[in-house]
Parts: structure tokens; sequence; C-alpha cells
């Protein structure tokens, strides 16, 4: 009769203890990176116009990877090229940090652009 559970001559397997912070998965959400990215593209832009709109983000997370799209909205004149190179280090380093993803690509998007100035003010031409 082979070996039943609880009794004599049973085969005993060492017990394997999984550390807590082994055990289960993490799973964070796209709607939370877009989250941490939106904030992220906030905080790199610094000052926006006075009547523009919030940084968005949409992210498509997989296999730990997010990539990210920024939305924005910028004034003008301004080095919109360098803007949006500052945006993309600073999504990609805060999401790495964050949320412990790669991000492979960072698109920025400007929406609009704002002017600094009251449009008709001196600019060196006269009528």
């Amino acid at each position: 009769m082979p070996d039943e559970p609880g009794r004599l001559g049973e085969t005993q397997r060492p017990v394997t203890v999984v550390a807590a912070a082994e055990r289960g998965a993490t799973r964070i959400a796209d709607r939370v990176v877009a989250k941490i990215a939106g904030q992220a593209a906030r905080e790199a832009v610094e000052e926006l116009p006075p009547d523009a709109a919030r940084p968005h983000a949409s992210v498509v997370v997989h296999q730990g990877s997010a990539r990210v799209r920024i939305s924005l909205e910028l004034d003008y004149p301004s080095d919109i090229g360098g803007r949006c190179g500052a945006v993309r280090r600073h999504v990609a380093e805060r999401v790495r940090t964050l949320a412990g993803m790669e991000v492979p690509e960072v698109a920025v998007q400007v929406e609009r652009l704002h002017l600094t100035h009251a449009p008709g003010a001196a600019q060196g031409r006269t009528q």
C-alpha cells in the first residue's frame, strides 16, 4: 500500500518558506502610470501660460514597460524642442523611479501655443 498522508513511512518534503516580498504580484494600472506621467510633465514644464490646460497623459503598459503620450500647451515664443525634450526626460525618469517600469517611448504632442505678450504690443513694428 502506498504511503498515505499521516501514516508512518510517509515521504516528508522539506517545508519551503517563501519570503513575503517574493509572494504574489504587483500590477500598476495604466491610469495610475498616466497620473504619474501627467504630474511629471507638469513638473518639467514648470510654469504654464495662465489660460493653458494642464498636461494630460495616456499610457499603455505591457510587460513591465510603459509607452507614454503627453499632450500639453506651451507659451510662445519659447524653445519648444528644448522644453519637449525636458518633458520626455523627466517623465521617463519619474515613471521609472515611482512605478519601476522601463519607458522606451515618451511622445510629446503640443496641442496649443499661447502668446506670452498682448497682441499688438510694441514689437518694433509701427503702423
